[in-house]
């Protein structure tokens, strides 16, 4: 099984710059999408023989996820069924028979930091989520999380310590969720893969040089880290300030 974890930073934008193209040729079994920026309304886009879920958030032009699949999930579910985190469109659970995929827009601490206290209690809310989805059947999440987890996570560590994506306390949540019993199954492949990013500034040529951030992620039970075929980077794809990312799985 194949999928796709994309933040494409506005979809309208992004199916303008090849979108489409990407989407047929990777021919996943489940493509996740994050930031879509828009209501279901502002966008038709269906591909054959795949089945959509969007998730818009109150605000118009703001955050949104989506997610795309060929087999029909059992259940779909909307938010965590906490109305405070649930208006900005950031979670989408699918349910299969042995599996649940989730994919998350995790809120930016911002640049001031002036959500860090919020996206603090986000974060507790997320692990509780998944850890109920857990003692059910193993969880496949999926999305940008908006951290840099380890120092090798991103370019350049020393000059952007404290920095959105790089607090202490981003870092120590993400820790957190994975002695919870989840894997990174990027970093679960290769541990001491340098200069591996999902995300560059559209400043200074930071694409260009690889001046980036690993800030996208599939993580998923421990329970299942047996049956990772492969994680990957896409960062030839272009079309967002992130890349798409993926998983291979056998379950």
């Amino acid at each position: 099984m194949k999928l796709i974890s994309w933040n494409v930073n506005g979809i309208r934008a992004c199916v303008n710059k090849g979108f489409s193209n990407f989407f047929r040729e990777i021919d996943a079994d489940i493509f996740c999408i994050q930031e879509t920026k828009c209501q279901p309304e502002q966008i038709q886009l269906e591909f054959d023989g795949y089945q959509s879920y969007y998730y818009s958030a109150e605000r118009k032009g703001y955050s949104g996820t989506a997610i795309y699949t060929k087999s029909e999930p059992l259940s779909v579910t909307y938010g965590i069924g906490i109305e405070e985190h649930d208006k900005e469109g950031r979670v989408i659970t699918l349910e299969f028979e042995k599996f649940y995929v989730v994919t998350i827009y995790t809120p930016n601490a911002k640049r001031e930091l002036e959500r860090l206290a919020y996206r603090q209690v986000w974060e507790d809310e997320i692990r509780r989520y998944l850890l109920k989805l857990d003692s059910k059947k193993p969880v496949i999440m999926c999305g940008d999380l908006n951290v840099a987890h380890e120092e090798i996570d991103l370019k350049n560590p020393k000059s952007n310590k404290g920095n959105a994506g790089f607090t202490d306390e981003e870092r120590e949540k993400m820790t957190e969720l994975l002695k919870a019993g989840f894997i990174d199954t990027y970093r679960y492949l290769y541990p001491n893969k340098e200069n591996a990013y999902t995300w560059w500034s559209y400043m200074g040529k930071a694409r260009e040089k690889n001046v980036g951030w690993r800030i996208d992620y599939f993580i998923i039970s421990e329970k299942i880290k047996d049956k990772i075929i492969e994680a990957s980077i896409y960062p030839e794809v272009f079309g967002s300030d992130h890349c798409p990312v993926g998983l291979e799985i056998q379950i």
